[in-house]
């Protein structure tokens, strides 16, 4: 397999404009309704799918983009977040490097958004651990993250 370069543009699909608070699904009825506003836009990866099934979230900064706006990015960072004991990372997409400002923002929605996902899972019984891990932008989490998505690719279609 072909390492990939670690500044890899990614299609991210807004689900979430920058300070929004209801998430919908593909079928666009109601899929969240957040407690906090997001402080970025969020949304997912078309073409990739997470442990829990569902396309890799994605972070967008920058200003507010619309729901169902399709944006091309480098992914610059990662959040690292698992639910429920599966891995579940956010890739974070931008032009341009992280501020100081924009990487607080983020670790601190998440520390606030794992308690109140974790409460969540522990209402509808889901097992395993919810936690925010921090964000990582090193070249070698970001390689990870490349060869993880490639080797799924690679399980799902039976190539090696």
């Amino acid at each position: 397999m072909a390492k990939m370069d670690v500044r890899k543009r990614v299609e991210v699909l807004i689900d979430v404009p920058r300070f929004g608070f209801v998430k919908h699904d593909d079928r666009g009825a109601v899929d969240c309704v957040s407690l906090l506003p997001c402080p970025f836009n969020y949304g997912s990866i078309p073409g990739t799918c997470s442990q829990e099934g569902d396309r890799f979230d994605a972070i967008v900064l920058g200003p507010r983009l619309a729901r169902g706006t399709r944006v091309e990015l480098p992914v610059i960072a990662v959040a690292r977040f698992t639910d429920a004991g599966k891995e579940d990372p956010k890739w974070i997409c931008g032009e341009n490097a992280m501020t100081a400002f924009q990487r607080l923002t983020i670790v601190g929605f998440f520390m606030i958004y794992a308690r109140i996902k974790a409460f969540m899972n522990a209402i509808k019984r889901r097992s395993g651990a919810t936690r925010f891990d921090g964000v990582r932008a090193s070249v070698a989490d970001l390689d990870r993250l490349w060869n993880r998505d490639s080797a799924q690719d690679d399980d799902a279609t039976g190539d090696t």
